[in-house]
């Protein structure tokens, strides 16, 4: 009796990329921003307003920035697909000259890669669909990509940015209030590190450390600019 073979193979789903995307930066930036202006300003409300600021602007404009991606990514297909319906019409031999080298490179024999194509070719859309995904490496996307994309990465970047600004929010000082903002971000930067690493298949510990590492060395860089600018 053969023991059942399961495969482990992790195919990143565009939710999973957007979140990704939204909860990376917005940690990181508001984390920042927050450590930035707790070298340079004595009061915790105008960090919280400066952050709260900073949050909305970031999350529209990395949301539009995933609109804008998904909507690139929708009219290449397009275009692409008619410029792949043009070809089969305007230049047939060569089309199928395409996919017997496609096949050739799998090294099915000449006689295997006519049957084929004399087959594949009775129906144009399946022959563009092949061309597609084999020539260009295309897949369909998701009509509703653009707007997803923008709702996902937009509402991960404000969960992300309201996490630095807890520690100010529940303390009178700036200074105090980096201490707790800082603990709260990289123990949540370790932790999403770590999970992300662990779904995409790569080394959890390594993951967690960079992740963290990358946020730590932002909000070290802007509370120096800061008491430098400061002194001046």
């Amino acid at each position: 009796m053969h023991a059942h073979h399961h495969e482990k193979h992790f195919r990143q789903s565009d939710l999973v990329k957007d979140i990704v995307i939204g909860l990376s930066d917005g940690l990181t930036v508001p984390f920042a921003l927050a450590a930035g202006l707790s070298g340079a300003v004595h009061d915790n409300s105008i960090i919280i307003t400066a952050g709260i600021a900073e949050i909305i602007a970031g999350s529209i404009a990395m949301g539009l920035g995933g609109y804008l991606a998904g909507r690139t990514e929708i009219e290449h297909y397009d275009s692409e697909l008619k410029r792949e319906y043009d070809e089969i019409r305007d230049f047939y031999e060569k089309e199928r000259q395409e996919v017997k080298d496609i096949f050739a490179e799998y090294g099915l024999s000449p006689a295997s890669q006519e049957i084929i194509i004399d087959e594949l070719s009775k129906d144009h859309d399946k022959w563009v669909d092949f061309m597609m995904r084999f020539e260009l490496g295309l897949d369909k996307p998701d009509a509703k990509r653009a707007r997803n994309s923008a709702l996902n990465i937009g509402g991960a970047y404000i969960v992300g940015g309201v996490i630095p600004l807890l520690g100010y929010i529940f303390t009178s000082e700036p200074n105090i209030g980096l201490i707790y903002s800082s603990v709260i971000t990289i123990v949540c930067l370790l932790t999403f590190g770590f999970l992300k690493s662990r779904v995409t298949g790569q080394p959890p510990l390594a993951g967690a450390l960079k992740t963290a590492a990358i946020g730590l060395l932002a909000a070290t860089a802007a509370y120096g600019i800061a008491k430098l600018v400061g002194k001046i």
